[in-house]
């Protein structure tokens, strides 16, 4: 075995994150564990995952529910677009009979890219399959010394090809091939541990996330730090290598929360934008907002209506927009003419509905003025 990869496998034994995913060879659980985590950090996923398991304790159960029940349960996650492949691939495994096991098959579910199909197929199956995230691209880059930049068609396969190259070769595993990290976990392939692949997955992923940080990185207790390139030759806080972001476009929107005799509107996104599925208020484009802009919804009532302004220029960061968003809140007396695919539902039950962060955020908001 290389020496890189048998440094790690016994930093991981010693340091490895206790999840409860790791805990079990399910494959639905660990999918959907890999899926929540996209974009967010484990101590927020982790909640969220422990809700999906106990509502939908198996993919058919998963399979079984609408999108608007999966939408409101990730509400809050961002990136929804997760949330939807979660229940298409649901019903393509359960179309199937059962999980794939190579990563091949994998990648056929919605949604399901080379990290998660290699995540899934090492976690559960023991597939010699290298993860590469953006953890492992941090630990190769600054070990190997390598300024590729990560986010180029390039940097992808150089970084995939090293991160395959250097996964431990089983054929020289004679007698450590039951590597041992949680006890109970009994159902890898030798029933004595944790699989080798998933140890190492899970090793190099761990050791980016926690030692070899983005920032403040752990140099000094660093049990690679006398092969470590970028040490050497002091270029740790210059790799990984990116080549830029996109630039963000503003955007100004104007929320309306309409308040009627216990009834309040909404309506659902379209396909094709951002947030698509999920439920809003009236939303008018632009950055300024007057009471004589009312009678164009309103079905002609007066333009003396309260509309009162509940917050201005709430910044809310996308990755390819930064949004500013006005919210008020209006009170007529008689239900206003809205187009016709707004929703007048009952403001008790607008927590069944899944709406984005932003409107989240206005709806703590309304709720603070309303109920306190």
């Amino acid at each position: 075995m290389n020496d890189f990869a048998l440094t790690l496998l016994n930093w991981f034994r010693e340091n490895g994150r206790d999840l409860p995913w790791r805990q079990v060879s399910d494959p639905y659980a660990i999918w959907l564990s890999e899926v929540i985590l996209q974009q967010t950090q484990v101590k927020q996923g982790q909640d969220y995952w422990q809700r999906f398991m106990q509502r939908w304790p198996t993919v058919a159960d998963l399979a079984a529910a609408t999108e608007d029940e999966v939408l409101r349960e990730w509400q809050g996650l961002g990136y929804y677009s997760r949330a939807r492949n979660l229940r298409v691939a649901a019903l393509q495994i359960v179309a199937r009979g059962g999980f794939p096991q190579t990563v091949e098959g994998l990648k056929r579910l919605k949604g399901v890219g080379d990290y998660t199909a290699a995540a899934i197929a090492s976690f559960a199956f023991g597939v010699p399959a290298a993860v590469v995230d953006g953890n492992v691209y941090r630990v190769l880059a600054r070990h190997y010394g390598i300024a590729t930049p990560i986010d180029t068609a390039e940097g992808k396969h150089e970084f995939a090809a090293l991160a395959q190259a250097v996964f431990p070769d089983f054929s020289e595993y004679s007698g450590y091939s039951g590597y041992s990290v949680y006890p109970d976990y009994s159902n890898c392939p030798d029933n004595s541990g944790l699989s080798v692949a998933a140890a190492y997955n899970q090793a190099i992923m761990d050791f980016g996330a926690t030692w070899c940080t983005p920032q403040s990185p752990r140099c000094g207790q660093c049990p690679l730090q006398e092969t470590c390139q970028a040490l050497r030759t002091n270029r740790v806080g210059q790799l990984p290598v990116k080549q830029g972001r996109m630039k963000q476009r503003e955007q100004h929107l104007i929320y309306i929360y309409i308040r009627c005799n216990g009834y309040t509107a909404l309506h659902r996104r379209p396909a094709g934008g951002i947030w698509q599925g999920l439920y809003e208020p009236l939303l008018l484009e632009g950055k300024d907002f007057s009471p004589q802009k009312a009678p164009t919804l309103s079905n002609g009532l007066s333009t003396h209506d309260n509309f009162i302004l509940i917050d201005k220029n709430v910044k809310h960061v996308l990755t390819h927009r930064i949004i500013y968003a006005d919210f008020y809140l209006w009170e007529p007396a008689i239900r206003p003419t809205l187009p016709s695919d707004f929703l007048w539902i009952a403001e008790e039950d607008i927590d069944h509905y899944a709406v984005p962060r932003l409107i989240e955020r206005f709806l703590e908001k309304i709720k603070t003025i309303l109920y306190t």
